[in-house]
């Protein structure tokens, strides 16, 4: 799905009432006045469909992951490529 973007944006904090925040507010007042603060990073244009490992992705798609696991602090265990069951890599089982 993300094949062929030039440029992916990450939401990585709101702006509120003019400070940077780390938290999405919990009431809706404040969350409605939020706006997002985006990190850029490089896409790619390779197709990713069909890859069977991690190691078959772009350079990009996986700086792109990395840079999810550093965001959220935790692993990715399963990238889809597509669809189908059959279009799924496996870097971890989640239940292990």
């Amino acid at each position: 799905m993300l094949d062929g973007l030039n440029t992916l944006k990450i939401a990585i904090a709101y702006k509120l009432d003019g400070e940077i925040i780390h938290d999405t507010p919990g009431d809706a007042d404040r969350l409605e006045r939020c706006e997002p603060v985006y990190e850029e990073m490089a896409g790619w244009s390779e197709s990713t469909v069909g890859a069977k490992s991690y190691d078959e992705l772009p350079g990009n798609a996986k700086g792109y992951l990395n840079r999810i696991e550093e965001l959220v602090e935790a692993p990715i265990d399963i990238i889809s490529t597509g669809p189908d069951r059959e279009e799924t890599i496996v870097l971890r089982h989640p239940f292990d």
